[in-house]
C-alpha cells in the first residue's frame, strides 16, 4: 500500500517559529514579515510561539537562523532583499546566502521558509512584498506551515 503524506491537516497552534529578518531595505522586508505574521496569526499560531530575530543584511540571513537553531522551534523563515548594482555582489550574496539556508534546513532538519528576494529593481521588490506580484512574506509562511504539518502527519506514523 502506497502511503502519502500532504501536510494540509492538523493544528498548526503548538509550533514554534522563528523569523530571521534582515534589517536592510527595511521597507520591503518588513511588508514581507508583516505578511508571514499576517499569516501565521490567520492559522492559529499565538503570538508567544513566534520570535523574529533581527539581523543587518541579507548576508547574516544564514548566521541568524544557527543563532535561533538554540531555540526550540519546528521552523524558520528568513527575510530578505538584494536588489541588483552595478557589480556582481548581489549574485555572490545571493547564491551563499541561499546555499546556506538550504544547507542548514538539511542540517537542522528544520523547515525553513525561504524569503530572500532577489530582484533586478526595486520596482520588482515592492511588487514582491504586498504589490501586484503578491506578498512572498505570506506564500513563504503558508510553505513553511505546510512543512511543520507534513512533519507532524508522517511523525505520527512512528509512534
Amino acid at each position: 500500500m502506497v502511503r502519502e503524506f500532504h501536510g494540509n491537516e492538523g493544528s498548526i497552534a503548538e509550533y514554534r517559529h522563528a523569523i530571521v529578518v534582515s534589517k536592510y531595505h527595511l521597507s520591503i522586508t518588513q511588508k514581507l514579515l508583516d505578511g508571514a505574521l499576517k499569516t501565521l496569526r490567520r492559522s492559529g499560531v499565538p503570538e508567544d510561539n513566534i520570535d523574529v530575530f533581527w539581523v543587518p543584511g541579507s548576508w547574516e540571513l544564514p548566521t541568524g537562523v544557527q543563532i535561533a537553531a538554540a531555540g526550540d522551534y519546528q521552523a524558520a523563515m528568513v527575510f530578505g532583499c538584494v536588489i541588483r548594482g552595478e557589480t556582481t555582489h548581489d549574485q555572490h550574496i545571493n547564491t551563499t546566502v541561499s546555499n546556506s539556508i538550504g544547507r542548514l534546513s538539511v542540517e537542522l532538519n528544520l523547515p525553513i521558509g525561504f524569503g530572500l528576494l532577489t530582484c533586478n529593481t526595486m520596482d520588482q521588490a515592492i511588487a514582491r512584498s504586498g504589490g501586484d506580484v503578491g506578498n512572498k512574506g505570506v506564500e513563504t509562511a503558508e510553505a513553511v506551515l505546510q512543512m511543520v504539518l507534513l512533519n507532524a502527519e508522517y511523525q505520527k506514523t512512528l509512534t
